[in-house]
């Protein structure tokens, strides 16, 4: 029961975490709050107990971390993941180009390609 529930106030947090990460830039911490205080009317509407009781958690937790530096922060450390993983698939795809297998050369491109997807989303491109 208290994994299960541990889970329920995990997944707004991680929702909050994700939507910040899609942003072109950081959010604020008051943002984030406004988000969240925007699901918990959804959820008081729908009257989703479990729901209420993870967004408050996650406002609670919000208001009493958060600070706009440290979104500034994970923002940048995201977005530089992104692109050391990017680089890391494009020296894939050049020791593939290397070999001269087609097939091979296939698949790295499409791993690059997707690395790349990723980092543009996480750059709010």
């Amino acid at each position: 029961m208290n994994l299960r529930l541990s889970a329920l106030f995990a997944i707004p947090l991680f929702a909050f975490s994700a939507a910040s990460f899609a942003a072109s830039q950081p959010q604020t911490c008051a943002t984030k709050q406004q988000q969240i205080k925007t699901q918990l009317e959804h959820a008081h509407q729908h009257n989703n107990k479990d729901q209420i009781a993870g967004l408050q958690k996650a406002l609670s937790e919000n208001q009493a971390h958060c600070t706009d530096a440290g979104l500034k922060a994970e923002y940048e450390k995201h977005v530089a993941e992104k692109q050391k993983k990017v680089e890391e698939r494009a020296q894939e795809l050049k020791e593939a180009q290397a070999t001269g297998d087609s097939k091979k050369i296939e698949k790295k491109q499409h791993k690059l390609d997707e690395a790349q997807s990723e980092l543009k989303e996480a750059q709010g491109q």
